[in-house]
């Protein structure tokens, strides 16, 4: 995992500016692009640089923001975390494009794309992939106990059980974690492991937020993979049906970790109609 840079054949997308937050914590972001203003939100267990190549296909139409989220990468971090701390920093970012933007969010920056939006920050459009809402009792209760096992790991220090725990949660076995512990990405999963507990609390239980994203009034794309899970697909059409302008799309043949090469083309038409 790189944790400050990314690259897109053989070119280095550095974390080469800065913006301060609200409560005065730094955030680092590449900016690359013309256009109107895009911002890009990663997920758990990943910086800024794991959307670099998706910001380098949609640069031609648009000025495009990627940070590393508080707590990751080059940006800082200021305690006690919050939601609306997330939140105050997209408003920064926003801010540094010139006062509006779209976003666009996977996994659980989706969930927190689409807060930052019912919050009533000034955001154009929304486009989401596979915010991994649950959809039943069972999958609230998986939530929970994930909640309270990780919650314990961090507050020991225990930073690669915490690892292990997100890695179960996403459904990868045990072989493959026992694996990844030897993998000399390993030490960078540790180092960004207590923001696991920032994107824990992004999605607030789990649940689909319907009365959050009622509150959302620019138009919602909620996107998923074929290939993925039924459920993903079922948690995207969910969000799509709570906003009030939202559409659902299923991209064939796709899984969680999408081809930014499919995506792309879809967000230029949703983001520019």
């Amino acid at each position: 995992m790189a944790v400050c840079l990314g690259m897109e054949n053989g070119r280095e997308t550095a974390m080469d500016h800065q913006v301060t937050s609200r409560d005065g914590t730094r955030l680092a972001y590449a900016r690359t692009g013309e256009g109107p203003p895009l911002v890009l939100v990663s997920g758990a267990m990943s910086t800024g640089a794991t959307l670099a190549p998706l910001a380098a296909r949609l640069a031609g139409r648009f000025d495009v923001l990627v940070p590393d989220r508080r707590g990751r990468g080059a940006s800082g971090d200021t305690a006690p975390y919050a939601v609306e701390r997330e939140v105050e920093d997209i408003a920064a970012l926003i801010g540094a494009a010139g006062g509006g933007a779209a976003l666009y969010g996977v996994s659980s920056g989706a969930a927190l794309a689409l807060e930052a939006a019912a919050s009533g920050l000034p955001v154009t459009r929304v486009a989401v992939y596979e915010p991994p809402f649950a959809l039943s009792d069972e999958g609230a209760e998986e939530r929970a106990a994930y909640t309270a096992r990780l919650t314990e790991a961090l507050d020991q220090g225990r930073r690669g059980d915490a690892v292990e725990l997100f890695l179960a949660l996403t459904g990868l076995a045990p072989a493959m974690i026992a694996h990844a512990r030897t993998s000399p990405m390993w030490p960078d999963m540790e180092a960004i492991a207590p923001s696991l507990a920032h994107d824990d609390a992004v999605m607030a239980g789990g649940r689909v937020p319907v009365e959050r994203l009622a509150a959302i009034t620019a138009p919602v794309l909620a996107l998923a993979g074929g290939a993925s899970p039924a459920w993903m697909r079922e948690a995207a059409r969910a969000t799509a049906d709570a906003a009030p302008e939202g559409a659902y799309r299923c991209l064939a043949d796709q899984t969680h970790l999408v081809d930014p090469d499919v995506l792309a083309p879809e967000l230029v038409e949703f983001l520019t109609g």
